[in-house]
């Protein structure tokens, strides 16, 4: 049987032992037959983290709700007193509750999965002797594989052949440098971390330039990715405020309801009351005190707002997150590709002679022009300026292909100049003779060259690090005349090199000889990864609003710092890797709440920097796109990868998917959070309301001895039918601007407020006042018949509707809200209405329900009595407004006149 290799083992054998005990061929790779039987014995070169639940076990896991669970005992205890009917309409409400939840959230799943579906990677593979290009999820241990530029390493593969091959292996080190491979075998010592195994290209890194072939070492589980898989596992995500806030008042919920409920048995069984009967009204209790649709309710809603997040490209994996998202209050975001494009882009051109051009224009479409005290640059008045774009374009090896960049962004970038000034095919007048390539020894990149027709005339073209150029440079460019290199001049173009960096740019020297020993200095390229349309602009509005952002990097100081700054990042203090490293957890701690930009920071550090942010209790959003960024993402409150570059693994850990990966498109969803948590406010005091209502209406009658108002099935009926439809519109319903603006959250805030508990009360005050007089009212013949329970019912259930109404805004009064704002609601008021109106005269309905129909003159009566607790709150919130106003004017009042 053929085993997997370890990276850190095959990077010590030379290919031709890897191969030999990989038993494959370089010429014709393997058969077909072979890798089928491999493929059996490895499985496909895939992640699996969650296996999916059959659809039974997740709709059976909606009833461990604990209302439902209740609700369920209800069922049960009536169908032990023989209450038939009752345990039947009990059962009836249970199978509608999670069988609309369940199908909501499936439905919501699988619209996610058809965002969240990853475009498979392909490969081109050796097999039968000739190359084909199929789905990498089919690669098996011992495929011979062809590497090119741009694609994506589809596993661990041993490189035995390799042609100028860089492949960007930031997503595990951190480094921003592609990493040249080699494909002689290490010697000496065992290779400890990635960056020493130069003859391994690991799987979901990126060839930067190049081409090159290898052999499949590992393939899923059993590649480098496998180690950060499980550690993924072991994390286990915190829950969300959400999920906590519903926990606790589905057990709150269920501690008073008993509580009430066996108080009421008692009293009974002290009256002298039957105890089957008393076992009767507990369970007409429990049915009124648990507002069955608040489950449903939340999960609608929490499905709502993931299809309008995926609208504005933010794709929510979990319902709960979706609420999570507005109580995050710090977030740690990278740098590159989130805050800035993520490409380079020439912005400042500075010759060996003084000139200095600014280019205009981002990203790699040549769009943009180089201009020189107000004129455009040209070999004619500009040649110096020329002439360092020459030796950029020369010492190159990237490609711009209809706008798309074909190898490294630094190197993209002086192409786009190039383009701009109509010079990128000038490196077609020379012949390439040698090239050394960049590394972090040296620092530079040479190549030599000669004009085509002129092949005896070798000259050196170099760019790279300022201080490393200059080393080698014994003369300087003036005005087309080369005159000797003093320390004076020396110390000009360092200088100008390290105002150049303060400002942010990335800063790049070069130089032209007939010798390495003998160059003449040229000038400088500055060039600056720029900031996203929109990025400085949200971070704006997330700060107003109490959102912390820190920005991590792995630039140095001065660059972060003036990036920070042009993104409107304020920062009292800033923090380096190696502190992160050297300091005290506290200490560490202490550290973070006065800093804003962490530089220097690898991968490895932000896990320590979260766990850190969330001891001091606060709700962290982490961003990241790169494979050691998975433990950090899944740790986090909100792990946050982006959609483009982001890695598989990223993509799998995070929480919370930027299609477009954009902090504005952050911001959108955070605001969304907030608004998700707004509304759910609003509909949990409108079931609260009628479910206390209920409780109380039967409470009372029990205790004057009364019979009950209100059967079984008319309780269903308002708790189901009628609290459904209403309750799910208030969870669309239009957030304005000042919720959104509002402070993220608290956590540990629970949604039922002393505020909201207040207005439960008053709602279901003046509820049960009405229907309980309306009731009385109706007996006054000391006669319980149909008419008067007819009416009673229709008393709620419109006591239902205008409370529904109040409850679209905790402050705002209808006229500021709009009727027409929110059409859902008209239609799901109208549905119940129309609903209640069969009941009342629909003779099956009639019989069921047992009503009667009422007359014109009744309605009008119950539609001026109902409309009271409209009007109450209405009244309630314009002396709330009023007297928040003058509250304002008074705070705003200097203490000198107050």
């Amino acid at each position: 049987m053929i085993n997997c290799l370890k990276a850190d083992e095959a990077c010590h054998m030379t290919s031709d032992d890897v191969l030999h005990l990989m038993r494959s061929d370089i010429q014709h790779g393997l058969s077909h037959n072979d890798a089928a039987v491999r493929q059996r014995i490895h499985g496909l070169n895939d992640f699996e983290i969650n296996e999916d639940e059959p659809l039974w076990k997740k709709y059976l896991s909606q009833f461990k709700d604990p209302l439902i669970m209740l609700l369920l005992g209800s069922a049960i205890v009536s169908l032990f007193m023989r209450q038939f009917d009752d345990a039947i309409s009990i059962t009836v409400a249970i199978i509608i509750v999670v069988t609309v939840a369940f199908v909501q959230e499936y439905r919501s799943e699988k619209s996610l999965e058809a965002l969240t579906k990853l475009v498979p990677p392909k490969c081109h593979c050796l097999r039968n002797g000739k190359y084909e290009t199929f789905l990498a999820r089919e690669l098996v241990p011992g495929d011979i594989v062809s590497l090119s530029t741009g694609d994506r390493v589809p596993a661990d593969i041993r490189i035995f052949e390799a042609f100028d091959l860089a492949i960007d292996e930031s997503s595990f080190t951190g480094e921003t440098e592609p990493a040249r491979k080699l494909t002689e075998s290490l010697r000496g010592e065992k290779a400890f971390n990635v960056t020493d195994m130069q003859n391994i290209a690991f799987m979901g890194t990126l060839v930067r330039c190049g081409n090159g072939k290898g052999v499949v070492i590992g393939t899923g589980d059993n590649s480098e990715f496998g180690e950060i898989f499980r550690i993924m596992k072991a994390e286990e995500p915190p829950k969300t405020p959400l999920q906590k806030s519903m926990s606790l008042l589905g057990k709150q919920l269920s501690a008073y309801s008993f509580i009430v409920i066996g108080l009421i048995m008692v009293t009974g069984w002290i009256q002298g009351r039957k105890l089957l009967k008393m076992f009767n009204i507990g369970v007409s209790l429990a049915v009124a005190a648990i507002p069955e649709g608040l489950p449903i309710v939340v999960t609608v809603t929490l499905a709502i707002g993931v299809m309008r997040m995926a609208k504005k490209k933010a794709i929510v994996k979990k319902l709960p997150i979706v609420e999570t998202l507005g109580c995050v209050n710090v977030i740690c975001s990278d740098k590159t590709g989130t805050l800035t494009k993520n490409e380079m882009t020439v912005t400042r051109i500075v010759s060996s002679d003084g000139d200095e051009a600014e280019a205009t224009g981002l990203g790699y479409s040549g769009t943009g022009q180089v201009v020189c005290r107000g004129e455009t640059v040209n070999p004619e008045n500009h040649p110096s300026l020329v002439k360092i774009v020459e030796i950029g374009v020369i010492c190159n090896n990237a490609q711009i292909v209809d706008g798309e960049l074909h190898g490294q962004p630094t190197e993209g970038a002086i192409l786009a100049a190039a383009v701009k000034m109509d010079m990128y095919s000038i490196r077609n007048q020379y012949i390439r003779l040698q090239e050394w390539p960049f590394n972090s020894d040296t620092k530079m990149m040479t190549v030599k060259a000669a004009v085509r027709g002129n092949e005896d005339a070798q000259t050196y073209f170099v760019k790279g690090a300022v201080e490393r150029i200059l080393q080698h440079c014994t003369k300087f460019n003036e005005r087309g005349v080369l005159r000797p290199l003093t320390n004076q001049q020396y110390n000009l173009f360092v200088s100008q090199a390290k105002n150049m960096g303060r400002s942010g740019l990335r800063v790049l020297a070069t130089a032209y000889g007939s010798s390495m020993s003998d160059l003449a200095f040229v000038g400088l390229i500055g060039m600056i990864d720029p900031p996203r349309e929109g990025v400085k602009e949200a971070i704006t509005i997330l700060q107003e609003t109490g959102v912390e952002i820190k920005m991590l990097t792995g630039d140095s100081e001065e660059t972060a710092v003036s990036i920070a700054n042009r993104l409107g990042l304020k920062s009292r203090r800033t923090l380096s890797g190696e502190e992160v490293d050297s300091l005290s957890f506290e200490a560490l701690t202490a550290s973070l709440i006065e800093s804003t930009v962490l530089y220097r920071v690898s991968p490895r550090h932000k896990h320590v920097i979260i766990k850190a942010l969330q001891s001091t209790g606060q709700i962290v959003g982490m961003t990241g796109d790169g494979v050691n960024d998975a433990v950090a993402l899944k740790s986090a409150d909100i792990g946050i990868a982006m959609g483009r570059s982001g890695t598989d693994v990223s993509k799998e850990a995070a929480d919370v998917i930027l299609v477009d990966d954009n902090l504005r498109t952050m911001e959108a969803a955070m605001e969304e959070g907030k608004a998700i948590f707004h509304n759910i406010r609003n509909f949990v005091r409108f079931q609260l309301s009628t479910s206390i209502a209920a409780l109380t209406l039967i409470t009372i009658s029990t205790f004057a001895n009364l019979p009950n108002p209100l059967n079984a099935m008319q309780i269903l009926w308002i708790n189901i039918i009628m609290d459904g439809p209403p309750a799910q519109s208030l969870g669309v319903e239009p957030v304005d601007d000042d919720t959104i603006k509002q402070p993220p959250r608290k956590a540990t805030e629970s949604i039922i407020t002393r505020p909201l508990m207040t207005n439960v009360l008053l709602s279901a005050t003046i509820i049960v006042s009405g229907t309980l007089w309306v009731f009385w009212r109706e007996m006054a013949d000391n006669k319980i018949t149909p008419r008067d329970t007819t009416m009673t019912f229709t008393c709620f259930v419109l006591f239902d509707m205008f409370n529904a109404l109040s409850c679209r805004s905790q402050k705002k009064s209808i006229l500021q809200l709009g009727f027409t704002t929110n059409r859902t609601f008209l239609l799901a008021v109208g549905g119940s209405l129309l609903g209640q109106l069969l009941v009342v005269y629909f003779p099956p309905l009639q019989r069921t329900f047992q009503t009667e129909a009422l007359y014109i003159t009744d309605f009008i009566f119950l539609i001026t009595l109902t409309s009271s607790v409209f009007i109450v709150s209405e009244v309630k919130k314009w002396f709330e407004r009023v007297y928040s106003v003058k509250r304002d004017r008074f705070e705003r009042i200097p203490s000198d006149y107050v």
